[in-house]
């Protein structure tokens, strides 16, 4: 079982639960966590390519913005410790909102305060697809990440596993060549 994904309370109840600590524990747990997880960032490294594409998109006009599951405070810390905080123009974290991926309020709000203009939405799980789906914005999937479900049952417009050809697909999702309609798993 796989306990990253969905976020700081989901992790933590998985933690609890396979270690069958009580329920009535989730909080004091999930307190102790996020505690320790607001310095933990220096931990993080990011995936190859990951720095130069996001550089690259940047520089080419590209607006970026991040919505995760990750609370909003420790998802900055870590681009701080990155050296990427100034390539996101947002962060809406999975405590910006009082809901969470895969709702798609977030997604919106991170839409929203980019502005106007073609919207793709990158990800890595079947959370970020319902997300995408539910905010009917077209879904890149990166492969590596944190999914529990074979790719092809995940839905996505497209999908990658080096961040390297991530420019050429967005380049070609705003062409409105690359990209055919979002596949619905199979």
């Amino acid at each position: 079982m796989s306990f990253i994904g969905s976020g700081a309370p989901v992790f933590v109840a998985r933690m609890r639960a396979a270690r069958a600590l009580p329920e009535d524990d989730q909080q004091r747990l999930l307190r102790a966590f996020l505690d320790r997880y607001e310095t933990a960032h220096a931990l993080t490294e990011p995936y190859p390519d990951v720095v130069r594409t996001l550089t690259a998109l940047r520089s080419d006009g590209h607006r970026l913005g991040i919505c995760t599951n990750k609370p909003e405070r420790p998802a900055r810390h870590v681009l701080d410790h990155l050296g990427l905080s100034a390539l996101f123009e947002t962060v809406v974290g999975g405590d910006t909102l009082s809901v969470r991926k895969p709702d798609p309020a977030p997604l919106h709000a991170a839409a929203e305060a980019l502005g106007a203009g073609p919207l793709l939405y990158v990800g890595d799980s079947e959370t970020d697809a319902e997300t995408a789906a539910a905010a009917d914005v077209r879904f890149l999937l990166f492969t590596e990440g944190y999914r529990r479900s074979a790719v092809e049952t995940i839905a996505h417009a497209a999908r990658f596993d080096r961040f390297g050809d991530l420019p050429g697909l967005i380049a070609g999702a705003l062409d409105g060549a690359a990209l055919a309609a979002p596949r619905p798993p199979a």
